[in-house]
Parts: C-alpha cells; structure tokens; sequence
C-alpha cells in the first residue's frame, strides 16, 4: 500500500525532501499530489501580464486562454460567473494583465492560472506589428475592393496551398467529392505554420498562376492561436494573393480567426470547408435537372407522336345494320358533339345517315372531311419531330451552357445587369426617404417651436418676469383682481416673480 501524500516528508517551499535512496517510491498521483500543493500552496494569488492568444469559449460559457511573452506561454481560464464582470471583449493579441491563482489538473498533469480578475494592459507585440502591417499595405491599395475578381462558377480545377496532412484538406476534398465530384484537386504542399511557412506558402501561389494549374486558388488551415496563423499575415503570402491572376480564396482557421491574407484574397471564407462549398456548385443538382428536362421533352414528344397515330388509324366496316338501330339513330340526334356519319360504301346507307351532321359517303371521305390526307398527317408527323428534336437541341445547348464555366465579362455583364437598376432604384429610395423625413423633421420643428412659443407667451411666469406680481389676501387666500377686492387694514401677500413681499392696506381707491 503506497503512504497517503500527506504523511510524506514534504515541505511546501522546497518540495519533497525524502531521501533517494530507492526503498521509497511515488505513484504519479503522489508525485502530482505534491506538484498541486507547492504550486497552489505557493502561487495562491499572483498578478501576471501577457499577450493573450489562443482564445476560444467554451460552449459551458467559461474562458480558455494562453498567456504568452516572449520566452514563454501559460494556459489560463476564466469561468464565466467572472466573465460577466468585463468591460471589453478578449481578443487574440491584446496585452492583458490577469490576477488569480495557480492551478494543478492532475489528469492531464498540467497547470494553468485560474483568472478572477482581468483587465487590458495595451495592445499586444504581434496585433501591434499586424496593424502596422495592415494600414502600411492598405495604403498600397493592395486590399482595395476593385481588385477583387469574382469566383469562378463551375471550375474545372481547385488548387489548394496547405498542408498535405492536416485536417483543412481532408475537409476540403470531402466537401468537393460530395458537391462536386467531377472537379479536380490539385494539392500545393506547403507548412502553415513556422518561420518556413510563409516563403513557401507564396511560392505556391506564384508557382499556380506561371504554370495555370488552377481555375481558382484556395489558401488556408484550420485554426489556431494568432501567432500559428502568422504566415498567412506574412507580407510576402499577402502580396502573392493580392498580384494572383487566379481568384484567391482565403480560408484561415475558424470564423473568429483572421489573417491579413484575407483583405488581399478576393472572397474570405470562415472555415476550410466554407471555401469549398463557396467554389464549387452541386453539380449533381445541375445533372437532375438535365435529367428531368430531358424526360420532359421525351414525355411531350411521345404524347405528340400518340396523338398524330390517332390521327391516321384507319376505320373498319363491318355491319350496316347496326347503324341503323333506333338507339343508335337517337344517340346519334341527341349528341351535343358533331357526329359525320360514314356508313358503307357511297352506295350505302344507314338511318344515322339521316340524324347524323353530316353524312360521308365512304368512311375515307369522313377522315378527308375532319382531317387532312393521310400524306398531310406523315409530313405534320415528320415536321412535329423535327420541331420536338430541334427543340431538344435547342434545350440541351442552353442545358449545357447551365454547365459551362462562365467567362469574367459575361459573369460582369449579367452581374452589372442586375445589380446596377437596383442600386438606382435604392438610391433613388434612399434619397426620396431623406427628403420626405427632413422636411417632416423640419414640419413639426417649425410647429413645435410655435408651441413653445405661445406657451411661454401664456405662461404666468412670462408675466410675472416683466413686472407684473401675484397679490392675494391672506385671510381669505383668495387673488385679489381689482383694488375693490381689498378692505383698509387687510394683510396681503404679494408675490412677484421671486421671493414674497408682505404689506398691510391702509386706503382703497377705485
């Protein structure tokens, strides 16, 4: 049985201090037991400063976190009843100066500062050196707008500069393999992190437009702390983005992580997997729709064709008698339908005959008479399936184009077309909106400041300012309107604009 760790010699300022001499070992659990009560015991509250980084909330609402300075990192969290104290928003980069504990997790055999207090102490080394960097190539022009080119809507070939073995490419080729399994992959190796990694990452990117490989470029990782995603915030991988002829899509970490890559490339996407979805149509959807389109054409042309054999069946004779049955002769008079009766032979006759509409003297002379000949009905046959054929081409060319990748001036044009009547129209919008708020706003300013007025031209307090006062009989509280109201050796209240005045009647005059 292994000694309880409180009866082990231990001294909280120098540790264990048992003799090595191989009759007394401890268990990882001893060893880490004493590893928590120096550490606890001797950092029970400390004040830290260092620049935050590997921020990421926890879905329990608590805080995890990395310190770090120049030499080195320490795991810290925040749990969230403290989290609700802050006035700011924690952010990879900041300088932060923390107080709180140290702390031992045993089953991880790690230590971490369990923070109760937080505050900002200035910006960090690595958000002040990216700022800097970020307003330098901005000036350049190098993350303005107009030289974003819009992606490609069906692109043959995606070139991706990453990682051949990190988790950003399995994602991506999973998405792609499922959305869009005809496209093809081509893979630029490159690390992502490291003092290596952003040569090599620009490399690529030149190494892709000199040869062609791709029709759109994807350049990204998964997350990780900001100082991990600094080569895609290298100023060599940020001006390879910004001078690729291939559009670029930048895909850096998680959604609240960021790179200077992203303002260069022309479309950012949160996630690797983002990026995919965003350069890759469902082609699958786009083949369903071929599909039913031409199951559609097929169906209307058989029921075309149906109706043209229709046309031309020929007719049979067999009996005369029938038609001349009394039912048949009533049911012929009574039809609200046209009825050509074509009974026999020009010879013949039958009593339908004479109830019928019309009567042809050969049933060849009722299909003439309802329809046209028989070599009329073939060449409208031969004429339908040249339309229906041409009008299958016709829907398969537009079908395929659904397909075919647009050129940049088309996709432009059609974007221009679109969007351009709408910008007026909202600004046209906006600008009516503007003015019919100003000059309400400006309506009721004018009506309200001749309320104002008359009420400050009504108000007592008005009066009273230009001279005039409040006189009212003490005895009786009553305000006096005439010197009639007032008897000599009445005590009155006067009361001017401010203050009070105190006077005894000693003469009345009307």
């Amino acid at each position: 049985m292994s000694t309880p760790v409180e009866e082990l010699p231990f001294s909280p300022r120098f540790g264990y201090t048992g003799a090595m001499d191989g009759s007394r070992k401890l268990t990882v659990s001893e060893l880490t037991g004493l590893i928590r009560a120096s550490l606890e015991g001797a950092f029970s509250s400390v004040v830290v400063e260092g620049e935050l980084s590997n921020c990421r909330p926890s879905s329990t609402g608590h805080l995890y976190f990395t310190l770090k300075d120049a030499g080195a990192s320490i795991s810290a969290v925040m749990f969230k009843n403290r989290l609700r104290s802050l006035a700011f928003e924690p952010k990879d980069g900041i300088l932060l100066r923390v107080r709180g504990s140290v702390s031992v997790y045993p089953p991880r055999g790690s230590y971490q500062i369990v923070c109760e207090e937080m505050e900002q102490a200035g910006a960090g080394e690595i958000l002040a050196l990216l700022e800097k960097r970020k307003r330098d190539l901005a000036a350049e022009g190098l993350f303005d707008e107009e030289r974003k080119r819009p992606i490609p809507r069906f692109p043959s070939v995606v070139g991706v500069v990453s990682s051949p073995t990190g988790a950003a490419v399995r994602d991506i080729l999973n998405v792609l393999g499922r959305r869009a399994g005809g496209i093809r992959v081509i893979i630029l190796p490159a690390p992502v992190q490291g003092n290596d990694a952003a040569p090599i990452i620009a490399r690529r990117i030149r190494q892709a437009n000199q040869w062609k490989l791709a029709d759109v470029l994807i350049v990204g990782r998964g997350g990780g702390a900001l100082e991990d995603l600094l080569p895609f915030s290298d100023e060599a991988v940020v001006r390879a983005v910004a001078a690729s002829a291939i559009p670029v899509v930048s895909a850096v970490g998680h959604e609240i992580d960021w790179a200077l890559s992203d303002f260069a490339a022309d479309l950012r996407a949160h996630t690797p997997s983002a990026a995919a979805e965003m350069v890759s149509e469902n082609r699958e959807a786009a083949l369903e729709a071929i599909r039913d389109l031409g199951r559609n054409i097929r169906d209307g042309m058989q029921a075309r064709l149906e109706r043209a054999r229709l046309l031309v069946k020929p007719f049979s004779l067999e009996d005369l008698l029938p038609f001349s049955d009394e039912a048949v002769v009533r049911a012929v008079a009574a039809s609200q339908i046209p009825v050509v009766s074509a009974v026999g032979h020009e010879i013949d006759w039958a009593l339908s005959d004479f109830a019928a509409d019309l009567r042809a003297p050969t049933p060849s002379a009722a299909a003439e008479l309802v329809s046209e000949n028989r070599e009329a009905a073939l060449e409208a046959i031969r004429n339908l399936g040249s339309v229906i054929v041409d009008a299958m081409q016709s829907r398969l060319e537009r079908a395929r184009l659904l397909v075919k990748p647009f050129s940049l001036e088309d996709l432009e044009y059609r974007f221009r077309a679109i969007l351009q009547p709408r910008l007026v129209r909202f600004d046209d919008a906006k600008e009516g909106l503007l003015n019919a708020l100003s000059g309400r706003v400006g309506e009721l300013r004018r009506r309200l400041e001749l309320a104002l007025r008359g009420l400050e031209a009504g108000s007592p307090l008005a009066i009273m300012a230009r001279g005039f006062s409040l006189v009212v009989n003490e005895k009786t509280g009553k305000l006096l309107h005439r010197a009639a109201d007032a008897k000599a050796g009445d005590r009155l209240s006067i009361r001017p604009l401010t203050g009070r005045i105190t006077a005894v009647t000693e003469a009345v005059e009307d």
